[in-house]
């Protein structure tokens, strides 16, 4: 029976790119909401939104029976799940058939099949698609695996089997980390995924990591989109996907093609759904898993195929037939998507949390920015924190990189720190470039970026801030024509900085440490301020709440305060033994006592957000003196969550 109302179970940018096209197509949209995400963008573009619980997502997105409950209130008879929180949740699935909701991805089996690594694997094996040779058996004591990783050999993966995004997976290089990997593998699983779960497999060092994008009707017909290279990743996670592979062939391509097809058929699957490979240094491709929804580097693909894929898991879903064959698919020019987070890679890219004071995505041609943000907005610590896809087409590869690095700058996004000159280095790095990458660039030759290390502002950037802070005073040296030196001090993060300035005609001069840096003032608006600096006339993107500026430059947002009126600071110091959270998140593991002897560095409580977790280490010696945090407590950024009592 079709489908008249489509319901989006999902939040962010994937709600807000479905529901676009769902109306596009005549399709009548509802959204779901959180206590969280009561004025968020995805709600204002759906013709009805349904609130479906608290901010936390074990009590809103991942609640089927809200979800379904929603779907009755508002009459919607057709479910898309998008990527991530219930996508490939066999119950839900099955939910949605038993009350005759339609559900817009595979059905339940193929699902739950390829939620498992290892009866995925077994059943890609029994169906002749290449794998990595290992162990995916169903004896799990942690004795019978050790012996397993004996005969497999070094290095080898430990995976979780029902993981993703990197968690319950580890590296194991030789047999004396093997245990000590299987024990933290197996309990990241659990805690992730709620199964321990674990397969082996012969390591692919620095391979490609290849997928093909597959899709399958009622009918019985299959087809593949061609591939997306997701090589570049940062801890198994990908930061950069592009369209075509730069080294695929012709011939490859069809093998490739082909073995993802038997995947899909292998499992009656139906709808949209990813093969992800590992393709070695000789041409050799193996298994890695199958997503079985809709990927968030979709748009490459779309972009260089010309189709809505959306659109295409819509139709389906009616019980059409494929729009095309497999031999009147093009493959035209090329795309490359990154992925623009909330996150501070000077702090080993660590979730940022907070309210977006200005957010612009670039616009320039053949730029698509997928993003769920209003204007102004806020980064929750309860959702991922990434804030907008950005993609760019060319013709050429080279045209593509260059193009979208021009894109990640013309981005502005304030108020929290961001990965923007990350992406915009990687992007325009020689080798990222020549398209000779693998999962282990960023590792290995990446990591020396000035991105990653600890920056201090130019003088010219410190001027303009000089220049923003004393708007008032400059115009009233410009009307008296006096121009006195004002002492100005600001602060940076943790640095704190004295500026002695003076007003001229059109300008100021500022003097820190010796060095003297002059700027024209040209035009200002509330977000834009146009100088010149050393003859060259610049445009800064900015936002100024009271004392607080902050700036677009180095990672998209810099801070800087006006310390020049504040009090004198009666702050503790580093090392106080007064432990703060770093930034808001969930208390997922107390690991220690009222009364225990700590040193420095030692963790002492585990910290989660936006599914990265982080270690909290003592910052002194000590003996712990109280506990303030508990266990599932949600805590905000620097809040106190111990007291440490320094040792004599």
């Amino acid at each position: 029976m079709a489908f008249s109302k489509v319901l989006v179970a999902n939040r962010g940018e994937i709600a807000v790119r479905v529901i676009q096209t769902a109306k596009a197509m005549g399709y009548c949209t509802v959204a779901v909401y959180s206590d969280a995400d009561a004025n968020a963008r995805h709600i204002q573009v759906a013709d009805e939104a349904v609130y479906i619980g608290a901010s936390k997502v074990s009590e809103s997105y991942l609640r089927i029976d809200q979800i379904i409950e929603a779907c009755q209130k508002t009459g919607a008879d057709a479910v898309h799940p998008g990527y991530g929180f219930l996508s490939e949740n066999t119950d839900f699935a099955a939910a949605c058939e038993a009350n005759q909701i339609t559900f817009i991805g595979p059905g339940s089996a193929a699902i739950e099949l390829m939620g498992s690594k290892r009866l995925s694997k077994i059943a890609m094996i029994q169906a002749g698609v290449p794998c990595v040779p290992g162990y995916e058996g169903d004896q799990q004591n942690l004795e019978f695996l050790a012996e397993q990783a004996e005969k497999i050999g070094y290095p080898l993966m430990v995976k979780a089997s029902a993981g993703g995004g990197g968690r319950g997976m580890r590296l194991v290089q030789q047999s004396s980390e093997l245990m000590e990997s299987l024990k933290t593998a197996r309990s990241e699983a659990e805690n992730a995924f709620g199964s321990g779960e674990l397969i082996l497999e012969k390591a692919v060092i620095a391979p490609r990591h290849v997928e093909i994008q597959v899709f399958g009707d009622q009918h019985g017909n299959y087809v593949y989109l061609f591939e997306r290279d997701c090589s570049i990743q940062r801890r198994h996670q990908k930061v950069m996907e592009e369209a075509p592979c730069p080294v695929m062939t012709t011939e490859l391509r069809q093998r490739m093609g082909e073995a993802a097809v038997q995947a899909a058929k292998s499992c009656d699957y139906v709808g949209a759904g990813t093969v992800e490979f590992l393709l070695d240094a000789s041409g050799e491709f193996y298994f890695l898993e199958m997503n079985t929804r809709l990927q968030v580097e979709h748009p490459v693909t779309e972009m260089v195929t010309g189709l809505d894929l959306v659109e295409w898991q819509l139709r389906v879903a009616n019980h059409e037939v494929l729009p095309l064959k497999q031999d009147e698919l093009q493959l035209n020019g090329h795309a490359i998507e990154v992925r623009l987070y909330a996150e501070d890679p000077r702090q080993d890219f660590l979730p940022q949390t907070g309210q977006v004071l200005h957010w612009q995505g670039a616009d320039l041609p053949n730029v698509r920015i997928d993003h769920g943000l209003l204007q102004q907005g806020e980064i929750s610590s309860f959702y991922d924190p990434m804030v907008a896809k950005v993609i760019a087409y060319a013709q050429t590869r080279e045209d593509a990189i260059r193009l979208l690095a021009r894109a990640v700058d013309d981005c502005v996004l304030l108020g929290v720190n961001s990965n923007k000159q990350f992406l915009a280095n990687l992007l325009r790095h020689p080798v990222v470039v020549a398209g000779d990458t693998n999962t282990a660039f960023i590792q290995q030759h990446f990591q020396a970026d000035e991105s990653l290390q600890v920056q201090t502002l130019s003088l010219e950037h410190l001027a303009v801030a000089a220049a923003l802070f004393t708007q008032t005073q400059q115009q009233a040296s410009w009307s008296t024509g006096l121009s006195p030196k004002l002492p100005l001090k600001l602060q940076i993060e943790e640095q704190k900085l004295e500026l002695s300035l003076e007003f001229n005609s059109n300008g100021l001069s500022i003097e820190t440490c010796g060095q003297i840096q002059s700027i024209e003032m040209i035009s200002q608006t509330a977000q834009q301020v146009v100088y010149v600096a050393n003859g060259v006339r610049r445009k800064l993107n900015y936002t100024l709440q009271d004392q607080q500026l902050y700036l677009d430059v180095n990672n998209g947002n810099v801070s800087i305060q006006n310390m020049t009126y504040a009090p004198p600071e009666t702050t503790n110091l580093v090392g106080d033994g007064k432990i703060k959270a770093p930034m808001d998140g969930a208390v997922i593991q107390i690991l220690v006592n009222v009364g225990d002897q700590v040193e420095k560095g030692q963790t002492l409580l585990i910290l989660e957000a936006m599914k990265i977790q982080q270690q909290i280490k003592s910052d002194i010696d000590g003996v712990v003196n109280e506990i303030i945090a508990q266990t599932a407590q949600q805590v905000k950024k620097r809040q106190v969550l111990f007291n440490i009592q320094a040792s004599e």
